[in-house]
């Protein structure tokens, strides 16, 4: 007897597929290689990701310090200032009452000879106070200049008249209207006179 087998029972029995030549499939050497090569580039981004990070590291230090020191450098600075003017300020202040205090004697004579009536008492406070101020003069490194005999001196002599003197040389002062002052080269004032010839 035949058995009959029903389409389903002979679909459940498939025949063991037929081996195909082998096609090829993807080699797990070249996938492997792949991730290695990609490791392996990996680790050279992270290499020159910490070269670059240290680099910027230096780099912001570098900057770091020289902003110190600029700042340091300014506080110098300021300071320095800061005490060339205080310095300035007390050199005007100290040259300013050094020459009042040298004069304020001067002042004491004048008021002292102020309080004669005799005209013989005036006249002797009066020359002791030209000797006070010539004495403070000298003190503050002041000389006076522009005597009689002298020869003018345009750098030095300020000549409001001119007179031919028999007898006299070219150029030779023969009157002082005002004497002049310096200190060192500088002339406080020019000496007023009169040249002959």
């Amino acid at each position: 007897m035949e058995e009959n087998k029903t389409p389903v029972e002979e679909v459940g029995k498939t025949e063991p597929a037929a081996e195909t030549p082998e096609t090829p499939a993807p080699e797990p050497e070249k996938g492997e290689a792949a991730r290695d090569e990609e490791k392996k580039h990996k680790k050279e981004e992270k290499r020159e990701l910490a070269v670059l990070r240290e680099k910027v590291a230096e780099l912001e230090k570098a900057v770091s310090e020289e902003k110190e020191k600029y700042l340091r450098m300014f506080a110098e600075y300021d300071n320095f200032r800061r005490r060339s003017q205080k310095e300035r300020d007390g050199i005007y202040t100290d040259a300013v009452s050094d020459v009042i205090g040298a004069i304020l004697p001067i002042a004491d004579n004048l008021e002292r000879a102020g309080r004669y009536a005799e005209g013989e008492k005036v006249a002797e406070g009066l020359r002791l106070t030209m000797n006070a101020l010539t004495e403070c003069l000298t003190k503050l490194g002041v000389t006076v200049y522009g005597e009689v005999g002298e020869t003018f001196d345009p750098n030095l002599h300020n000549a409001i008249m001119h007179e031919e003197i028999e007898g006299k040389g070219e150029g030779e002062i023969v009157e002082v209207f005002q004497p002049g002052y310096k200190r060192g080269d500088k002339i406080i004032r020019y000496a007023m006179v009169k040249v002959a010839n």
